[in-house]
């Protein structure tokens, strides 16, 4: 599974992405999460399975949502607590859940 991470500056989307990938390897999971600017979406969907979004950017939720949903990408606004979170199992619930709403 690929998950993409943005928030809008890129510095805690860099934390989660590490997060998550921490969080599925100890469940033995195959799960490559990275993180990406705001400007960049459109061009990491393409192989992407998730578009995890900072609370922040919410606003942009719909538009981003249409976009990803043409390029078959499954998309989930980050609660607050996903940020402050010592370990990435809730972001990566998070787009667990989301991949298995859009199968």
């Amino acid at each position: 599974m690929q998950i993409i991470v943005v928030c809008g500056a890129g510095a805690s989307s860099t934390f989660i992405a590490l997060r998550v990938r921490r969080s599925a390897a100890s469940r033995g999971l195959d799960v490559t999460a990275k993180a990406i600017a705001l400007d960049n979406v459109d061009d990491a969907l393409a192989d992407a399975d998730v578009l995890l979004l900072g609370a922040h950017l919410a606003e942009s939720a719909s538009d981003l949502e249409r976009t990803a949903k043409k390029a078959g990408t499954a998309l989930a606004v980050m609660p607050e607590s996903v940020f402050t979170a010592p370990k990435g199992d809730d972001a990566l619930d998070l787009a667990l859940t989301a991949a298995g709403a859009n199968s």
